[in-house]
């Protein structure tokens, strides 16, 4: 029974060893075709020049024989650090090496060199030969050995700050994520323990109220939970999670709270923070609408500027005493939303108040423009 074939090992350029082998190749590639010149243009200045193909021949022979011996010496390298507790020992195991190695090299190619002749060496005897080949050779094959030793150290550092540099950032990441998850967990009580309040006080004076205020409560935990671990949601979705939450005010304010919506159709598939609008939602109520005995109205505007998407919540109460500093009116919800913004988008976010003109408080998001179906970013605009 015949064996299967041995495999063969993939040598594609996409593959792990076609990446490691390319560089190499190209490397000595390079340094063969300099040298090469270098030798031609020498022996045009000389008595007895040479061709470009005795050229090119010379040179593959002087620089194969380094390419053949550089695995053994990327090998020791890594062996024998230079920055370790023994880095003298080390040392001159290199500079041993470096001497043994160049010698080695000078030898076979002085040999190679002397059995070709390649040009007429009638006069040289071969002690003169010798002594002019060791002159020329060893010590270009000392600097050789140590310049790919200086190669592989360099080689390691870069990996080595690559792979910290990426270990620092999945930590950085990781740890703005747990910001994030935090501030949001932060707002789910807040908003929680309002809820059970009003509940609480509406089943003394009509419990089938409380009832519906009950069931939206955990229609809007529900849709919650589904999006756990989720940092942007499209519009439509987040849209959709404030109804839920507006249908839970409605029935604790009855009549006294009016909701106007004026979204921009080509806004619904943005990406934007889940449970964004909430708190700003919440903010406007609790300041807007709760204090007055009267009915007050919220607007909750969206729409597109260039590449920005503008998300607005108003309301028609007293909006910001004059001369009062923001932080007036910026809770928990505020700024938890505030420091959200910050963590995703960095610069490219702003959370204004401002008082409106007609009376009550504008809060407004800016954020870039983000399809949630293509995730990326829609126009010109300013980047996260």
């Amino acid at each position: 029974m015949s064996g299967s074939p041995a495999p063969t090992p993939n040598l594609s350029v996409r593959s792990p060893l076609g990446r490691r082998l390319v560089p190499v190749i190209v490397g000595w590639t390079l340094v063969w075709l300099f040298f090469s010149q270098r030798l031609y243009y020498a022996y045009q200045m000389s008595e007895h020049p040479i061709t470009w193909g005795q050229a090119l021949t010379w040179s593959f022979l002087d620089w194969s024989l380094w390419a053949a011996l550089s695995p053994l010496i990327f090998r020791w390298s890594r062996r024998w650090g230079l920055v370790r507790a023994n880095r003298v020992r080390n040392f001159l195991r290199h500079f041993g090496l470096s001497v043994l190695l160049a010698t080695l090299h000078t030898l076979v190619y002085g040999t190679a060199v002397w059995i070709a002749k390649p040009v007429p060496q009638e006069n040289l005897s071969i002690p003169t030969f010798a002594k002019l080949l060791l002159m020329g050779k060893f010590h270009i094959g000392v600097i050789t050995y140590w310049v790919l030793v200086l190669l592989r150290y360099s080689l390691d550092y870069y990996r080595r700050y690559r792979r910290e540099e990426l270990r620092v950032s999945r930590i950085e990441t990781q740890l703005a994520q747990a910001e994030l998850q935090a501030l949001r967990m932060q707002v789910h009580p807040h908003f929680l323990f309002n809820t059970l309040n009003a509940i609480s006080a509406l089943m003394h004076r009509d419990v089938e109220a409380a009832e519906r205020m009950l069931a939206r409560l955990s229609d809007f935990l529900r849709l919650t939970l589904e999006t756990n671990g989720l940092q942007e949601v499209s519009l439509r979705q987040e849209l959709d999670f404030l109804r839920r939450y507006l249908e839970i005010e409605q029935t604790r304010f009855a009549d006294r709270l009016r909701v106007e919506m004026n979204i921009d159709p080509g806004t619904l598939d943005a990406r934007v923070p889940n449970l964004i609008l909430q708190p700003l939602v919440e903010n406007a109520i609790r300041h807007g609408i709760a204090p007055s005995s009267s009915a007050g109205t919220v607007a909750i505007a969206a729409h597109r500027e260039n590449g920005t998407l503008r998300l607005e919540v108003r309301d028609d109460g007293p909006g910001l005493p004059e001369g009062s500093p923001v932080p007036h009116r910026e809770g928990v919800g505020l700024s938890n939303t505030r420091a959200r913004l910050h963590q995703l988008y960095g610069n490219a976010s702003r959370l204004d108040l401002t008082n409106a003109r007609s009376g009550g408080l504008i809060v407004s998001v800016d954020i870039p423009f983000r399809s949630a179906a293509s995730g990326t970013d829609a126009g010109e605009g300013r980047g996260a």
